[in-house]
C-alpha cells in the first residue's frame, strides 16, 4: 500500500533513540489496525521541524481493508500533526525513494519589518529586504549536476554528493519570498544551506562571485548558513507512475 502524509514536528523516516518519527507513528498505527507489525519505507527523511505536504511511504500488509478505508483507519490512529491524504495499492516491489524521480521543496521567507505569529511556524522571518533578482542569479548557478557537498553537514559528506538540480526559483508576492528547488534527490540540510546563503546574498552579505566560489569550493559544509527548518517544506515527490491522481492532489 502506498500512502501519502502531511507531517510537521516529527522527524521524518530517520530511527533515533528516543527521537519521534512519522516512521515510527505509522507503524504504531498499522499494528494496531492489523494486528501485525509492518516496516514502514519513505520517499526520504526530513529533520524535526520540516514539514511535509507531499512525502510518500510504502509498505506490506495481508488486510483485506480497501486502500481507502485504511487511510481513514491510519488517520484515526494518528496524532493530529499527521494527516494521510490518499492511499492506493502498489505493485510489490514498489521502493518509494528509488523509484522517485525527482523531489520538489519550498522555502517560505516572511521579509517584513515585523513578525506575523499566524505565520510563524511555517516561514522563517527576514527583516532586512531581500534582492529577489540577485537571489535568483545565484540560484541558477546551482541548476544542473554539481558537486553540492559544500551544502551538506558531515553526515552527508560520506555519501555520492553530486545531484542534479532541474530548477530553481525565487519569487515575492506582498511580504513573503519563496524559493523553490527541484533535484533527482537532496544532501541532508542541502535545501536550508542553500536557502541560508541565497538569503545572504538577498540582503547583501554576500555577492554572487563569493556565492559561486564556495558552492565550488568542495569543502564539506562551506555553505554555514542554515536556514531554520521551520520554514522549509517537502511538496511533491514525482514518480513516472503512481497509483493514485497525484497531480490532483
Amino acid at each position: 500500500m502506498l500512502i501519502e502524509y502531511v507531517g510537521s514536528k516529527y522527524h521524518g523516516f530517520q530511527i533515533q533513540k528516543d527521537v519521534p518519527t512519522i516512521q515510527g507513528e505509522l507503524e504504531k498505527a498499522i499494528t494496531i489496525i492489523t494486528g501485525k507489525a509492518s516496516r514502514v519505507h519513505g520517499a526520504g527523511r526530513t529533520d524535526a521541524g520540516v514539514h511535509a505536504r507531499g512525502q510518500v511511504a510504502a509498505f506490506e500488509t495481508e488486510s483485506t481493508l480497501s486502500p481507502v478505508n485504511f487511510g481513514k483507519a491510519l488517520n484515526f490512529y494518528l496524532d493530529e500533526d499527521i494527516s494521510i491524504r490518499e492511499a492506493c495499492q502498489t505493485e510489490a516491489n514498489f521502493d518509494p525513494r528509488r523509484d522517485a524521480k525527482s523531489r520538489e521543496y519550498k522555502y517560505t521567507i516572511l521579509n517584513s519589518a515585523t513578525r506575523s505569529p499566524l505565520n510563524n511556524e511555517y516561514s522563517y522571518h527576514v527583516t532586512r529586504k531581500l534582492d529577489i533578482d540577485r537571489m535568483n542569479e545565484a540560484a541558477e548557478l546551482l541548476q544542473g549536476e554539481h558537486d553540492f557537498v559544500s551544502f551538506t553537514n558531515q553526515e552527508g559528506s560520506t555519501k555520492n554528493t553530486i545531484r542534479n538540480v532541474y530548477s530553481t526559483k525565487v519569487k515575492r508576492e506582498g511580504e513573503f519570498v519563496w524559493f523553490d528547488i527541484v533535484a533527482n534527490a537532496f544532501l541532508p540540510q542541502q535545501v536550508r544551506r542553500i536557502a541560508g546563503s541565497l538569503i545572504k546574498v538577498g540582503i547583501g552579505d554576500m555577492d554572487i562571485t563569493e556565492f559561486k566560489q564556495m558552492a565550488a569550493s568542495g569543502k564539506t559544509g562551506a555553505a554555514r548558513e542554515v536556514a531554520p527548518p521551520h520554514g522549509l517544506c517537502l511538496m511533491k515527490v514525482n514518480y513516472s507512475k503512481i497509483g493514485f491522481e497525484y497531480e490532483n492532489l
